[in-house]
């Protein structure tokens, strides 16, 4: 399992790596289109969620403490609540829900 951490982790360094490199070094002009242009933008952070969402849901001792605490995070993310924020909040929920499950 610690194995594919590794793998996850540089396959998304380097699709993150080519996504911003390989623009710059492919076209010499400034792109222009809206859609190649928010298509380049959002490629990291979508690589890392599709990568990360199972782990979420796995990482705990229940799929629901996981899925609860996602949907906490979530919530409290899109009120602005900051990074540490979020993640102590989201350990916290399932901590207890792993408290009242076992």
């Amino acid at each position: 399992m610690q194995n594919n951490v590794y793998i996850y982790i540089g396959i998304m360094a380097l699709v993150t790596y080519l996504m911003r490199v390989l623009p710059m070094t492919i076209f010499r002009k400034e792109i222009k289109n809206k859609t190649i242009r928010s298509f380049l933008y959002y490629v990291p952070y979508v690589t890392l969620t599709v990568m990360t969402f199972p782990a979420i849901l796995e990482a705990t001792g229940s799929v629901w403490s996981g899925l609860a605490a996602l949907i906490v995070g979530v919530f409290v993310a899109w009120k602005g609540g900051s990074l540490l924020i979020v993640s102590v909040i989201s350990c916290v929920v399932v901590f207890v829900i792993e408290l009242f499950i076992l």
